[in-house]
């Protein structure tokens, strides 16, 4: 019996896959999303039977980013208009919470493919950032989407997504919120691999893991762990000043104009105020 409400896990020695589960709503990610996380790859990180994991999305994409109006709940902090600062110093502590989310993946023992089909959108991208090596399918669609809606992006893909593409192609994506495709992904490093349809991308994704899964695991994780302490120390320190950053600008005219024009259904007309 599965025992989290976002994730699905379905081990298959020795590869476990891990299902963004909501496909109902897009897997958008809700307060379990982020609370499931590090549970999830903390304990697959300690199977011995796990040697990789695979990250996708059922449904008909892999993430349509974070589902802004069930966390507004979790996090008041947000709309507060009058913010003084102890509100501040909890929405700093609540931001480092959901950074933890996508982290947990990229300090995960085991390396993680992520297999992308259909929409990547905000969190989506921050979660694929944070694994180790990215396939897509040529449906797939990626967006670094956070300036569209009055947010800096703070949990990790400002910090890690320059590292895989560059600074030109990260600026160029969080400054225009615009779409990419995969055959843009992959030219630009953000893919290794792209695949005709979805089934040929799970299949893709899994023979690389089984090639994965047929070298020593000590050799490979050791591997992660050195690629990982090259970069960890930069991610780490970004990761702080992003939230500090995030927590300064929160809340804004533009947040309470992006909630209702998602409400009711219309672009929103930002004045960055």
């Amino acid at each position: 019996m599965n025992e989290y409400t976002y994730y699905l896990i379905e081990k298959k020695e020795p590869i476990a896959w891990v299902y963004l589960n909501r496909p109902d709503k897009k897997n958008a990610m809700n307060p379990p999303a982020w609370e499931e996380a590090s549970a999830v790859f903390e304990s697959l990180g300690n199977d011995p039977d796990i040697r990789a994991i695979i990250v996708a999305g059922k449904g008909a994409g892999f993430c349509a980013g974070i589902d802004l109006m069930s966390m507004v709940g979790e996090i008041p902090e947000l709309m507060d208009p009058a913010q003084k600062g102890g509100v501040k110093w909890q929405l700093l502590q609540k931001i480092y919470s959901l950074q933890e989310t996508i982290t947990c993946i990229e300090r995960c023992r085991k390396p993680v493919i992520a297999a992308v089909h259909g929409q990547c959108i905000g969190a989506g991208l921050d979660m694929i950032t944070a694994c180790d090596i990215r396939l897509g399918s040529k449906d797939a669609v990626f967006s670094l989407r956070e300036a569209a809606v009055g947010f800096v992006a703070d949990v990790g893909v400002l910090q890690r997504l320059p590292l895989i593409v560059g600074q030109g192609i990260t600026r160029e994506l969080a400054y225009t919120a615009k779409n990419m495709t995969a055959d843009r992904a992959k030219q630009v490093l953000l893919l290794n691999e792209v695949f005709e349809d979805p089934a040929a991308l799970m299949a893709g994704a899994e023979k690389m893991a089984m090639e994965i899964a047929g070298c020593s695991p000590l050799a490979v994780q050791a591997s992660k762990e050195v690629l990982n302490h090259g970069i960890a120390r930069s991610v780490d320190d970004g990761l702080k000043y992003v939230a500090s950053m995030s927590t300064n600008i929160i809340p804004s005219d533009d947040l309470f104009e992006a909630v209702a024009a998602f409400t009711e259904k219309r672009k929103p007309r930002f004045t960055g105020k």
